[in-house]
């Protein structure tokens, strides 16, 4: 019954870092002006209570992996790394004039790429330049994305000295033919060397990240990876499926054939096998493919329900505005989206000439701000409501109709104002909010988007 299931969700699906999700935006209607606008009503509405959050993206890498789809430059010159600092510090400055007032910093996180092919003398120097300009928020905090293999006691202490408590690890698969695959050659040593140094020098909250469904990896490969990674005991696991798009990332996904990807049956197997280890070892699932020990504050925030998502994935508390610093990062005020340019030359160009380097993005309507809610519920919390008219929209109807193949399906329980997904229905979440995702309904895509569900 369970694997009729999986063949009948295993659809093209967004994972939901957005909604609309990206290749939904009204790009034609979007301005620069608009987005200046929206972004400064948000952080007027917001930055004295909880305060901003920021993401900087630091797209530099020394080798490719092929599985990763992310805004990345693939060089070993380390010359590039002062002009790239210079850049984000000015479009940092260009947003403190928009805001007329001193942000203050709720969440701060460095992606990639790789923030850690960046010398720990370089990091300082941002991070002291981006705080000069802001006060800091109670509780704050501030993590970090480190590659085992070069991330050094020099970039952990740094960080730590600078407000730094969370730092994430990309393990992927201890297997040395997936590895190979993959271009990512990380012995397990390498990732015991980071994990203890980072809790020596006093690092609060470290994760792992653990995929499954990656070429030549097998049901076995996943026990042993995180049989390994228990011994480890990171307070956080992303635990996730590995999203073959290669129409979307070129050649980074070409090291491997298609047929050399574990089916969708396979892959469920794999995580169904991975969630029952890491429940054994005490870890909560925690939304879509995290998991999290009891003692951490994601898991605090699911218990408290303040959990959030965005596209820096899971956050354990909510702010209305995201700032995006860097090539291709994505800013967010709740009533609007915008992303950088994805070339470095072009964000360079942007800001010599004083502009924000913003090449897209979208403002929200009434319905989309309702969709959205309704679609970060379940993301989160794994259940919505229309109980007040705020949340009502005017194809619910419609949504519920396609709710109830769902239901019959024991997927999820649907009362008169409100559904919540049954446990049955978490690993086919996304399949969920689609039914809500009224972008999606009206306008099917001719060509696959996005990555498959299982």
């Amino acid at each position: 019954m369970y694997q009729s299931l999986v063949n009948k969700y295993n659809i093209a699906g967004p994972r939901y870092t957005s909604y609309p999700t990206v290749p939904y935006w009204d790009i034609n209607t979007f301005s620069l002006h608009k987005w200046k606008s929206c972004i400064v009503k948000s952080f007027t509405e917001s930055n004295t209570t909880e305060g901003i959050s920021l993401y900087i993206h630091l797209p530099f890498c020394e080798s490719l992996c092929t599985f990763c789809g992310c805004n990345k430059r693939i060089t070993k010159r380390h010359d590039v790394e002062t002009p790239y600092i210079e850049a984000v510090i000015k479009e940092w400055d260009l947003y403190c004039k928009l805001f007329g007032s001193e942000p203050k910093i709720k969440e701060l996180h460095l992606g990639g790429g790789t923030p850690t092919f960046f010398s720990p003398k370089n990091l300082n120097y941002l991070i002291k330049e981006i705080l000069k300009r802001t006060t800091l928020a109670e509780n704050y905090e501030f993590s970090f994305e480190g590659h085992p293999n070069n991330t050094t006691d020099s970039h952990l202490q740094t960080l730590y000295d600078l407000g730094f408590r969370r730092v994430s690890f990309g393990v992927q698969d201890y297997n040395e033919t997936v590895q190979k695959a993959i271009h990512r050659i990380q012995p397990f040593e390498n990732v015991k060397k980071v994990t203890q140094a980072a809790r020596r020098i006093g690092y609060t909250s470290v994760s792992h990240d653990i995929i499954f469904g990656l070429p030549f990896q097998t049901e076995a490969h996943v026990k042993e990876t995180i049989r390994k990674t228990k011994t480890l005991l990171p307070d956080r696991i992303a635990f996730y499926s590995y999203a073959h798009v290669p129409w979307i990332k070129g050649n980074g996904q070409r090291g491997y054939k298609d047929h050399d990807l574990p089916t969708g049956e396979i892959k469920r197997r794999q995580y169904e096998t991975g969630k029952n280890m890491l429940e054994e070892a005490d870890y909560i699932e925690i939304g879509m493919d995290h998991f999290a020990l009891k003692t951490d504050a994601m898991h605090l925030a699911l218990e408290n329900e303040t959990l959030h998502r965005n596209f820096m994935g899971y956050t354990s508390s909510k702010t209305q505005v995201m700032v995006g610093l860097g090539v291709s990062a994505i800013s967010d005020s709740w009533y609007g989206f915008a992303q950088n340019t994805k070339s470095i030359e072009d964000y360079y160009h942007l800001l010599d000439a004083n502009l924000l380097p913003i090449f897209r993005g979208h403002i929200l309507n009434d319905e989309d701000l309702i969709i959205r809610q309704h679609i970060l519920n379940l993301m989160c919390h794994f259940k919505t409501s229309w109980n007040n008219s705020k949340m009502n929209f005017k194809e619910l109807p419609d949504t519920l109709i396609r709710l109830k193949e769902l239901e019959n399906d024991g997927l999820i329980d649907i009362q008169s104002k409100s559904i919540s997904v049954t446990k049955k229905g978490k690993p086919f979440i996304r399949n969920i909010c689609m039914a809500f995702d009224l972008l999606l309904q009206r306008k099917k895509p001719q060509t696959q988007l996005f990555s498959l569900t299982v």
